[in-house]
């Protein structure tokens, strides 16, 4: 018996003592697939340009060496935060990241040049999940794609998410797990508009005709996502969550919900509990702002564990898509994934070591005095002891055994580049 089991059972047996299964819980911690975003890897650069330059609509900051340039490179480095990190998982891909000699542009892009990515995925066994791409184009005409007044611009922002919808569709037969496809629009303005209202009349219909085509939901489901404010948008956000909740519920779309796109003191787990009453389903992209939708690496914050606590106790895992999004160019990028998707099975983890009927009991009559005390001292049980078993039965590095791999890598394969 290695140390780490001999630690888990002894944690087994605390938990075993307040109800909790410990088995059980790790069994269901094995079948979350959280869906691990590409865009970390080259600080969203993608490779739809050579120079694959953002232009408007998004920013990363810092300079850490070893960014991959190509999609190969993009590869060999998820296939290595991926090895460190336990469970089978999806890759979201965005527009951008396609991998073709072609020179094609957005609204041009076809199943057939993102074939290496499927193919790739499934000799990994990932899943994929996809977002089309409207930003850093010169297509993005004064701030906006979909909502633009200039017909000539909506139309090929249009043929573009119609071809990212297909191309979703393609990614989910062809790996046998249903593809996520999220549309994210930065369309908005610098300062007070005139005119909120056309612009969001103009968004509604644009997506309504890129939603025209019924693909099955055995392959792909759509998700639309709001943002409160955005570089050179800090006035006025056409898709603003008032928006994208009146849409995706009376279109039957899943609602995304991001961490960093509600205001500073707002967090979307109390969003959770609502959202679940009236839709379909969620997705979510599990972020860290820092004063302003910054997009840092997930750390076990307060807000992480409380959305992985109303997922748990509240049974919406099998309606939630779990992704991350954050983009650190500061750091380690293979770092921040696994520090970011780790964090992310931790806090589910933690979650799912409550003893949730008997607390849900409890409230229910009115036990406020053992509900605070048992979920005080659960603080403080050996969930780590049960976090280190997890990781050595899926056969990746306990504790920070990890970074001395990832430190390993940068020195063979990143300081290279």
């Amino acid at each position: 018996m290695t140390d780490v089991t001999k630690r888990y059972e002894e944690a087994k047996a605390k938990y075993d003592a307040i109800g909790v299964d410990t088995d059980a819980a790790l069994k269901a911690l094995q079948d979350v697939k959280i869906s691990m975003h590409c865009w970390q890897g080259d600080d969203v650069k993608g490779f739809l340009t050579p120079e694959g330059e953002l232009t408007g609509g998004i920013m990363a900051t810092g300079n850490y060496p070893g960014a991959a340039h190509t999609p190969e490179q993009l590869r060999q480095d998820l296939e290595k935060a991926y090895s460190l990190i336990p469970g089978k998982h999806k890759l979201n891909l965005h527009a951008i990241y396609l991998d073709t000699d072609e020179n094609v542009d957005l609204n041009e892009i076809e199943p057939k040049h993102f074939a290496k990515w499927v193919e790739w995925a499934k000799e990994q066994g990932l899943g994929l999940d996809f977002n089309p791409t409207f930003f850093s184009h010169p297509m993005m005409k004064d701030g906006m794609t979909l909502s633009h007044p200039d017909k000539a611009v909506r139309e090929y922002w249009i043929e573009h998410g119609k071809r990212a919808r297909k191309i979703a569709a393609y990614m989910g037969e062809e790996t046998g797990q249903v593809c996520i496809d999220n549309f994210w629009v930065p369309d908005g303005m610098k300062d007070n508009p005139i005119d909120r209202y056309q612009p969001r009349k103009r968004l509604m219909e644009s997506l309504d005709e890129i939603f025209s085509v019924e693909y099955s939901e055995d392959f792909t489901q759509d998700a639309v996502e709001s943002k409160l404010f955005g570089l050179g948008a800090e006035a006025y956000t056409v898709g603003s969550h008032e928006f994208y909740m009146g849409y995706g519920l009376t279109r039957n779309k899943l609602v995304c919900l991001d961490a960093g796109h509600f205001h500073p003191t707002e967090v979307i787990s109390n969003k959770l509990s609502s959202l679940a009453l009236f839709s379909k389903g969620v997705m979510l992209h599990v972020s860290r702002p820092v004063r302003w939708d910054s997009d840092h690496v997930v750390i076990m914050d307060d807000e992480l564990q409380d959305i992985a606590k109303e997922l748990v106790r509240n049974d919406l895992m099998e309606r939630t898509n779990i992704g991350l999004d954050f983009f650190d160019a500061t750091i380690n990028r293979i770092a921040a994934w696994v520090i970011g998707t780790r964090n992310t099975q931790k806090a589910l983890l933690k979650a799912m070591l409550e003893p949730t009927k008997e607390l849900q009991k409890m409230e229910l009559n009115f036990d406020f005095t053992s509900r605070l005390a048992i979920t005080e001292e659960l603080k403080d049980f050996p969930y780590a002891d049960i976090w280190n078993y997890f990781c050595e039965q899926n056969n990746v590095p306990v504790g920070l055994d990890w970074l001395t791999e990832v430190q390993a890598y940068e020195k063979e394969v990143l300081a290279n580049r």
